[in-house]
């Protein structure tokens, strides 16, 4: 089972328009909505893969509810701790004439103390049943910068491999705790290392003690970086970008390493692959926390390069 761990939660509002117009009003169709969050994404991508998920994560207030609903509805095993504060809604406005989609993050609202005890515990208690723990996602404000660290150990005293999908400190951090696979976007990875190059901020991390890092480039693909440094730094991508809806494409990438890991894979050159593929296909769904079935042979159709 992969247990994955997502302490921002939201519920995620979907709008299609035809052209977005900045300043103007459009007419559109009702919101899909749906229980999100990028771990919460990764849970719905190994389950409709048909293997076996578990995704944690705390709820409250009535977009709790809500978001409680569509997730029983949804079939995925999920474990929600309820906590005192309401969970955050995001927005993606998909462009279908411009083919690009804009995200409104609510930052979410600081959990109390004992929700974090109640979170931590709940994690731990239900990592003794996992093969692979995955956290992932934004931290809420105020939240101790070590919580992915600490699932990362959580993983290390199991013998289980971990991936973190994080950015700032609790990235840093998780790569210093010796994360199996750190997956962070280009964006975050700089942020994070203050290194503009992707290839040097993940050097950063595998020298503060990270295993594998993977780093999506968007259209361009993504590069795997390894801590032998002897190997080359290997990007898979396609060789003409897909046009879809992008939110949750890195998350079905980790949700790929997951699957792969928790069956004995470990080849970090085939990580990628699956991980690229995997990508590419959740860009051609409507919604995040979906792949395409074309993943296979998008998988058949990617470029390789070694540098």
């Amino acid at each position: 089972m992969i247990l994955t761990v997502t302490p921002n939660p939201a519920l995620d509002l979907t709008y299609h328009v035809d052209a977005l117009e900045i300043g103007e009003t459009h007419r559109v169709d009702a919101a899909r909505s749906r229980a999100g969050g990028k771990g919460l994404n990764v849970a719905r991508v190994v389950h409709q893969t048909g293997n076996a998920a578990l995704a944690l994560a705390p709820l409250g207030g009535a977009t709790g509810r809500e978001f409680e609903t569509e997730l029983k509805a949804s079939g995925v095993p999920h474990a929600l701790v309820p906590v005192s504060i309401s969970t955050r809604r995001s927005v993606a406005i998909v462009d279908a004439l411009g083919g690009e989609t804009t995200i409104l993050n609510e930052r979410g609202e600081a959990l109390a103390p004992a929700d974090w005890h109640t979170l931590v515990d709940a994690a731990a208690r239900l990592a003794d049943d996992a093969d692979c723990i995955v956290g992932s996602g934004s931290l809420p404000p105020d939240a101790p910068a070590d919580f992915y660290a600490n699932l990362v150990g959580l993983a290390r005293d199991r013998g289980l491999p971990s991936i973190i999908d994080a950015t700032g400190p609790a990235l840093l951090k998780a790569a210093q705790a010796g994360a199996s696979v750190l997956k962070p976007n280009r964006l975050e990875l700089a942020d994070s290392t203050g290194e503009s190059d992707p290839v040097v901020g993940a050097r950063r991390l595998i020298e503060f003690g990270a295993g594998i890092v993977l780093v999506s480039l968007g259209a361009d693909g993504m590069i795997c970086v390894t801590a032998d440094a002897a190997a080359p730094v290997v990007r898979a991508r396609l060789a003409s970008p897909l046009v879809g809806n992008p939110t949750g494409a890195g998350d079905a990438g980790v949700a790929a390493v997951a699957v792969a890991l928790v069956t004995g894979e470990s080849d970090p050159a085939l990580l990628l692959r699956h991980a690229t593929a995997w990508s590419a296909a959740a860009v051609l769904m409507p919604v995040a926390g979906e792949i395409s079935e074309s993943y296979r042979e998008l998988e058949a159709q990617l470029v390789i390069d070694r540098f």
